[in-house]
């Protein structure tokens, strides 16, 4: 069946992928202040798998898979959401939002050194500059005395680091993995297996859990957009998109989602923007785009 490609659809689904994902840094970010880490990301990964199972068999979409696959989809939904997603949730309880998201966005960085590593890729020359812009714009954004200074910051920034590496091999792992063709499946049981392992993990470290109706109305109303908004609503926007047009217009959103998650952090959390933090975002977001001209850019993970 034929996807509509209607202008009006197109623009929303842009706004879904800019908009949406870039916001789930601050949903996180207000959830956190109050919710354990491994649990709020347990919960909104659990609920959302059950949603799209739900809206799967409403689609009568196929939602049965291989053993072989459910194992593929053990070992993604790891890398991205157990550890990818719930240590960078975790480590929001120290950076600020903008900051966090800035640091993500040199992701395809990692995936190319990682690629270079241990598939032999050869890195072409514009690449090479991407890379070299891109630890510039690290080094610019980390080295700053404010984020020194304020506790456990540092190490927050360096997890966060660690889970980039986590999300680039699983991008490199799925790359060749044999998992189910239908994405919303996919996406389904990689969010169910991660959100299961997030769950077993809070309860390694001892998380306490609560009831929503505890909840504060602001944790509450946050929860619901990482569950509906960015979960299921943008990254189906994200699929739809690859199908319609170009990858590369898709990939302008690791572009766009960072600028967004620093103006709604500085917003709605009064969190600081300083001139070297706009200076590290101007090179380090240069670099990732060196990188990318030289790729096809193809959905890999489910992390945000």
């Amino acid at each position: 069946m034929a996807l509509p490609k209607k202008p009006v659809v197109i623009v929303l689904a842009f706004f879904a992928i800019y908009v949406i994902w870039g916001s789930t840094y601050l949903l996180n970010k207000i959830a956190v202040t109050e919710l354990p880490p491994f649990k709020l990301a347990a919960i909104r990964f659990i609920v959302a798998s059950i949603l799209i199972f739900i809206i799967a068999k409403l689609l009568k979409v196929n939602i049965s898979i291989s053993k072989q696959q459910f194992k593929n989809t053990i070992i993604a939904g790891f890398l991205f959401l157990t550890f990818g997603n719930g240590v960078v949730v975790w480590a929001l309880k120290f950076v600020d939002s903008g900051f966090a998201a800035l640091e993500i966005s040199a992701q395809p960085l990692v995936v190319l050194i990682l690629m270079r590593i241990f598939q032999g890729k050869k890195i072409a020359t514009m690449s090479y500059i991407g890379v070299v812009l891109g630890f510039i714009g690290i080094y610019l954004l980390v080295s700053q005395k404010q984020l020194i200074s304020q506790e456990n910051q540092m190490v927050g920034m360096i997890m966060i680091f660690v889970c980039m590496i986590s999300w680039a091999s699983g991008s490199l792992f799925v790359g060749k993995a044999d998992l189910p063709s239908n994405y919303f499946v996919n996406t389904g049981y990689q969010m169910l297996t991660g959100g299961i392992m997030l769950a077993i993990a809070s309860l390694f470290f001892g998380e306490t859990w609560s009831l929503p109706t505890q909840w504060s109305t602001t944790v509450q109303w946050s929860m619901l957009g990482l569950i509906l908004f960015g979960s299921i609503v943008a990254f189906t926007a994200f699929n739809y998109l690859l199908k319609v047009v170009s990858p590369e217009k898709v990939a302008t959103s690791t572009y766009v989602n960072p600028i967004i998650a620093l103006f709604l952090g500085w917003w709605i959390l009064n969190e600081t923007i300083t001139l070297q933090s706009i200076i590290a975002a101007v090179v380090l977001l240069t670099g990732v785009y060196f990188i990318n001209t030289n790729r096809v850019i193809k959905p890999r993970g489910i992390g945000r």
